[in-house]
């Protein structure tokens, strides 16, 4: 790792190593609808955040690694319920965030596993959670939308539709992906950026919810396949 990516994967080697408690540390711990996976999380995302911001004297981006989403869970109960999706084969787990998705397609056996995000924070905790999970994940940084994917047997993709803007960008990527013969799966909870067709639900789970500002303990999530 170089760079903001090496900076990154220092500064939450200290923080999991940091002594006491508080709404502002990460915490190992086992993901709720994944109990196989465990996760460095925020005990509280936006506290965390804000801590790290000031001792760093400029802006952070978003941590949304630090959280577990419900698209995210229900793509790798997905994936541990049915492995064959991904055993000996190569998966790409794109906007990969903490790296779950990633972790249990390495679990159900797949030969390669890449997990990509822009954020280079991001990035390391997909380092040290492979590494909680004694996983081989490999973590790539770099924004893929604008070109052409490279051979995968198998995309996944959790709660990457989250805003209008993203889902334009997105759905072009994840189609032709698909195109060159991959199979291609998204988990997503709802927000209501879906296109009206084009998307097949394969499954639908009903998800605790964990990430922050959302009222309901528990989101309907479906896992769907472009078709």
């Amino acid at each position: 790792m170089r760079g903001a990516t090496a900076d990154a994967l220092t500064e939450l080697e200290r923080e999991i190593d940091a002594p006491g408690g508080g709404l502002d540390r990460l915490r190992l711990r086992r993901t709720p609808f994944v109990p196989e996976v465990r996760l460095h999380v925020a005990e509280d995302a936006i506290v965390w955040w804000a801590r790290m911001e000031a001792h760093a004297g400029h802006a952070l981006p978003a941590p949304y690694w630090a959280s577990v989403w419900a698209g995210g869970q229900a793509l790798a109960r997905h994936l541990l319920d049915h492995p064959e999706l991904a055993a000996g084969r190569r998966v790409l787990d794109l906007a990969s965030g903490s790296g779950l998705v990633a972790i249990a397609a390495a679990m159900a056996g797949a030969d390669r596993v890449v997990a990509n995000d822009i954020d280079p924070y991001a990035v390391a905790a997909v380092t040290v959670n492979a590494r909680a999970n004694r996983v081989d994940v490999e973590a790539t940084g770099g924004d893929l939308l604008d070109s052409e994917p490279d051979r995968v047997d198998l995309l996944v993709a959790g709660d990457v539709l989250y805003n209008r803007p993203l889902a334009a960008r997105m759905l072009p990527f994840l189609r032709r992906v698909a195109a060159t013969g991959a199979d291609v799966l998204v988990g997503d909870p709802g927000r209501g950026h879906l296109p009206l067709d084009g998307l097949a639900v394969v499954a639908s789970y009903p998800v605790p919810t964990t990430e922050p500002f959302v009222d309901s303990p528990v989101r309907r999530v479906q896992v769907l396949r472009p078709g």
